[in-house]
């Protein structure tokens, strides 16, 4: 075991936005150590892939995999655990983790780069059952629904492409929205809307989920050909994010109203030789997608670099 080693930058989390940071604090001969509980983060749900430029197709286990390769072999310090405190201290910071590597380490400046976690409907029988038939990633849990009859519940993006994509395991899928319309891109509710298998219900919200030791059903806040009740052996959630900002509230970061991370043109937090950059941030107008994290990452380590420059001067 090793303690209390010293590095130029912490990174913590191991997605698009941390390991692109990774890639190009390396590049600036700075040596760097990357926190992460799971690396690759919400690419790892990802199916297919097809706007990242240059590649017409590859699945997100694979780019991620690409990432975490790229990172390793320029020379970044990769380790899985988690980052319990971090706090300022003279010349830099110091931080407490939790793995089986590290203990603790002093760096002289942090990217924050934990991204999001799924947002929860926040119904009765929603903890009780996640996991028994309720999840939050069609791309992991697709195949568990072979031959059955599941719901997606939200309005986005995700929702109506997990939509599209669970039809190749389920029956029939119910796409539930609580709006009138999707705000999800038109070609997306174009290919939902003509697939066979899914049935849209608008206007209406889930307030429970039920059954005993696995999903039978959900009850909906209004009747839905005739019933309140809706029986189905899979849900699927897919209705936004919550910046994982938990960490650096101590620190005195600012927020916005939504609470993500407040950062300037450098990604650069409120508080000196803290960046942040991917979906915990409030940069690119909060368009959270692969390119613009990897885009934040790598200029969020350009900001911390010139900081320990004008530090060490």
């Amino acid at each position: 075991m090793q303690n209390a080693l010293d590095y130029d930058i912490l990174i913590v989390g191991g997605g698009a936005a941390g390991l692109s940071a990774a890639i190009y604090v390396v590049r600036y001969n700075l040596s760097t150590l990357v926190v992460s509980s799971d690396f690759g983060g919400q690419i790892l749900e990802t199916g297919d892939i097809e706007n990242w430029p240059g590649i017409k197709r590859i699945t997100g286990p694979e780019l991620s995999r690409a990432f975490e390769d790229h990172a390793k072999e320029l020379g970044a310090k990769l380790v899985q655990g988690f980052v319990k405190g971090i706090k300022k201290v003279e010349g830099g910071f110091s931080v407490s983790i939790d793995s089986l590597e590290l203990q603790s380490v002093f760096v002289k400046a942090v990217v924050l780069s934990a991204g999001a976690k799924h947002r929860r409907l926040g119904i009765k029988g929603e903890k009780e059952l996640s996991g028994r038939g309720i999840s939050y990633c069609a791309t992991c849990d697709g195949p568990f629904c072979k031959d059955k009859v599941i719901a997606m519940v939200g309005g986005g993006d995700a929702a109506l492409t997990g939509a599209v994509d669970l039809t190749a395991h389920a029956t029939h899928v119910y796409l539930i929205h609580r709006r009138g319309e999707f705000r999800a891109k038109p070609a997306y509710v174009e290919a939902a809307r003509k697939n066979p298998k899914i049935e849209f219900i608008f206007d209406t919200n889930i307030i429970e989920a039920k059954g005993k030791n696995l999903l039978e059903g959900v009850v909906l806040d209004k009747p839905y050909k005739g019933s309140n009740e809706l029986a189905i052996q899979g849900l699927f959630v897919e209705i936004g994010f919550l910046p994982e900002t938990s960490l650096v509230k101590d620190l005195g970061v600012e927020f916005d109203e939504q609470g993500y991370i407040k950062v300037g043109a450098d990604q650069s937090t409120s508080v000196p030789g803290v960046f942040a950059a991917g979906d915990v941030t409030n940069a690119s107008n909060r368009f959270a997608q692969l390119v613009t994290a990897a885009s934040e990452g790598a200029i969020a380590a350009e900001g911390a670099f010139r900081y320990i420059q004008n530090v060490n001067r």
